[in-house]
């Protein structure tokens, strides 16, 4: 395996793309502040000594209690959905995959689903948990069926990536059928919760639903480079690698989890995003070559700063009204996804 550092250049103009994206979503919205105002405001958010007057004390309540939870959980979605993208990439080893085909969206869209319509039937929840309901909800769902899969593909102590696939393609369409069973069992506010929810949307983020994201992300973003050079070595094969000396079973485990972690997590925050596991990974890897060392963190900071861009394009041409994100991102995503079906039909 060549042994060559992660491409700098790359990762500085990915981390600068980012805080660029990040400032504008501070700054930009249907609520018009000045540049000054806003300066002043974001550094007061920071805890600097700053004296502010009746715009700068509206611009600092804007930013801080809407603009800035809703930058942070972009940052963390789009920097979950980005890196297990690539993880399922490199299992599948398929530049076309994404966190769907084992399941783990469909999964977590059932238990987010199942919490908004059955649980209020239980009666009242706890009140300390129930901010985390929706989220523990989709976890757990995106958990089991990515359980179910990974127990579907085991053969002889081994995983057999194909049968992966197949089941997580069955089950996904099984879950399909569950959630369109509750939303016809659903009353008219659960049906609206569960028609925004699927469509996706960074509306209505608070800290709550922010620290969660963020420390999924973290986890993810410190554990998933660590097996970089695993997930190189299984673009040779599962043979090689084991060969080689990785334990390639303790590794697809692994990759499995962190993606049914990451996703289930994002899933419930957001609702359905799709796309950007798929496109984010591809434009890196065909910007710096398949080196997961560089590909992993490169595309977490392209999946951020991806996610606030098209955010942007959600709530600004509209104002004061938005688009669901989940819409931007199909937009964007669905023609590029067939100019790479063109792409490689003419390679072939």
């Amino acid at each position: 395996m060549p042994a060559y550092a992660p491409s700098r250049p790359l990762l500085y103009f990915l981390a600068s793309l980012l805080v660029l994206a990040f400032w504008l979503s501070l700054i930009v919205g249907p609520t018009g502040m000045a540049l000054a105002d806003a300066w002043r405001a974001i550094m007061h958010l920071l805890g600097a000594p700053v004296d502010l007057g009746e715009a700068q004390a509206r611009a600092a309540l804007i930013i801080g209690q809407i603009r800035l939870p809703r930058a942070l959980l972009a940052v963390g979605v789009g920097a979950i959905l980005a890196m297990t993208g690539v993880a399922m990439q490199g299992l599948f080893r398929n530049p076309l995959a994404d966190p769907a085909l084992i399941g783990v969206s469909s999964g977590a869209s059932l238990g987010a689903a199942a919490a908004i319509v059955l649980l209020p039937l239980l009666g009242p929840l706890p009140a300390g948990l129930e901010p985390y309901w929706l989220s523990i909800c989709a976890f757990l769902g995106g958990l089991a069926i990515t359980s179910m899969v990974y127990r579907l593909g085991r053969r002889d102590g081994r995983t057999d990536v194909a049968t992966m696939l197949l089941a997580g393609i069955a089950l996904t369409a099984l879950a399909g059928a569950c959630i369109g069973l509750l939303t016809y069992l659903a009353d008219d506010t659960a049906l609206r919760s569960l028609m925004f929810w699927n469509l996706g949307s960074l509306g209505g983020a608070t800290l709550p639903r922010v620290w969660p994201v963020l420390a999924v992300g973290l986890a993810l973003a410190v554990w998933l480079p660590r097996r970089a050079n695993a997930l190189n070595v299984l673009l040779l094969g599962e043979s090689e690698a084991r060969h080689l000396g990785f334990p390639v079973e303790a590794i697809k485990r692994e990759l499995v989890l962190c993606t049914a972690l990451g996703v289930g997590v994002a899933v419930a925050a957001v609702g359905m995003i799709g796309f950007v596991g798929l496109i984010v990974p591809h434009l890196v890897r065909l910007a710096t070559g398949p080196d997961h060392r560089t590909l992993l963190p490169a595309s977490a900071l392209a999946g951020g700063a991806l996610l606030l861009l098209a955010d942007l394009l959600a709530r600004v041409p509209l104002a004061p009204a938005e688009l669901p994100i989940g819409l931007v991102t199909a937009l964007l995503g669905a023609p590029f996804f067939l100019w790479l079906l063109a792409r490689r039909a003419d390679r072939c």
